[in-house]
C-alpha cells in the first residue's frame, strides 16, 4: 500500500515537471501532442494503481511513464 501511494506521488510530480518543460516551449501542435502523452501515461498509471491491476503491468506503465517523462524533459531542455 505505501509503495503504491509513493509511486502515485512520485510519478504524478515527475509528469508534471514533464509538462511545464513541454509548455515552457509555447503551445504549437508539437507541445500539444507531447502534452497529451505525457498525461495520458500518467492517467494509466494512476488508473492502473486504483483499478489494482496485477503487479507486473503496474509497474510496467510506471516505468514507461517515467521514461517518457523524462525523455521529454530532456527534449525540450536541450533540443526544443
Amino acid at each position: 500500500m505505501g509503495s503504491a501511494a509513493m509511486a502515485v506521488i512520485g510519478q504524478s510530480c515527475l509528469g508534471g515537471a514533464a509538462a511545464m518543460y513541454v509548455l515552457s516551449n509555447g503551445t504549437s501542435i508539437l507541445q500539444m501532442i507531447q502534452l497529451a502523452v505525457i498525461v495520458l501515461a500518467c492517467i494509466f498509471v494512476n488508473t492502473s494503481i486504483l483499478a489494482q491491476m496485477k503487479h507486473k503491468v503496474i509497474f510496467n506503465l510506471l516505468i514507461l511513464s517515467s521514461v517518457l517523462s523524462v525523455v521529454f524533459i530532456l527534449a525540450n531542455t536541450l533540443f526544443l
